[in-house]
């Protein structure tokens, strides 16, 4: 479970966050942007739309998403945005797959993101 601090949970976030670098695969899709300079901690939201599958499979899907970035939480730079959108393909992964693919795209988004915010003046 994500600490509430740590949560995306207005509209006006996720869109802030999602126009942030972006890195995709097959089950997921990773933004991340530095978020408002009174924001101290890094933010996490998710997205998993119907066309992922029933409320069932969604909930699972985003469960385990949660559960893994939880345990990135460390990794993650502070001041940052993360908005992790699972493609359809997401529910029929295994929970291996997905924190694989999570970690890996996580990386790359973070460090294309931090590298790029140096020189940028948002």
């Amino acid at each position: 479970m994500l600490p509430a601090p740590h949560r995306l949970r207005r509209r006006e976030e996720f869109a802030r966050a999602v126009r942030g670098r972006r890195s995709g695969s097959r089950l997921v899709v990773v933004h991340v942007r530095a978020s408002q300079p009174t924001v101290p901690q890094c933010r996490v939201g998710f997205v998993v739309s119907k066309a992922v599958g029933n409320a069932v499979t969604r909930n699972r899907v985003k469960r385990r998403l949660r559960a893994i970035t939880a345990d990135l939480l460390p990794r993650l730079p502070e001041g940052h945005d993360l908005v992790v959108r699972a493609n359809p393909a997401a529910a029929d992964a295994s929970y291996a797959a997905l924190e694989g693919d999570l970690t890996r795209l996580v990386d790359k988004a973070v460090g294309a993101a931090v590298s790029g915010a140096a020189g940028r003046d948002d």
